[in-house]
């Protein structure tokens, strides 16, 4: 498990935090991204997050698993200082970081009682949510409207530098 007052912790410590959580009686809820940007839609994600369960668990895509999903110029962030930053925030319990195309292992590992994805899904178009229900957990939507985007934020300073 992580060390004293680290929250990062890795893949093959899930299952153990899932069974000192159901010692404990304590719920939780998994969110996860790239977070590349850090930016205010991505707080408010993670605070509503945190809002359904006892503990938060923030699985980070890594710099491997970013490139695969959003194309090879991105992250413009290394997943270390990503995590680094999910990591500080009082919201978030814990953090991972997963190199496949999407977050399927972690619920495996993890198995948390609700999955909770932004607002650019519904709970019906969340892609996991099978999985989740498959062993009885749920799925949630949490956040503000998605107003903000880190491939908007790249676009717009991109076009601001062309000028």
């Amino acid at each position: 498990m992580s060390a004293p007052g680290r929250k990062r912790v890795a893949m093959a410590d899930l299952p153990a935090l899932r069974a000192r959580a159901t010692s404990e009686g304590k719920t939780i809820a998994l969110a996860n991204g790239v977070f590349d940007l850090f930016h205010v839609g991505h707080l408010r994600y993670l605070r509503g997050a945190k809002a359904e369960a006892d503990l938060l668990v923030v699985a980070v895509n890594s710099d491997v698993s970013t490139r695969s999903n959003k194309g090879p110029t991105r992250p413009v962030v290394p997943e270390a200082e990503r995590a680094e930053i999910v990591e500080a925030l009082a919201c978030v319990d814990h953090v991972v970081l997963f190199d496949s195309k999407d977050v399927v292992p972690v619920i495996r590992a993890l198995r948390p009682d609700v999955q909770v994805k932004g607002t650019d899904y519904t709970p019906d178009t969340i892609p996991e949510a099978a999985e989740v229900r498959a062993y009885g957990g749920r799925v949630a939507v949490a956040g503000d409207p998605k107003d903000h985007s880190t491939t908007e934020l790249l676009a717009k300073l991109d076009a601001d530098r062309s000028r």
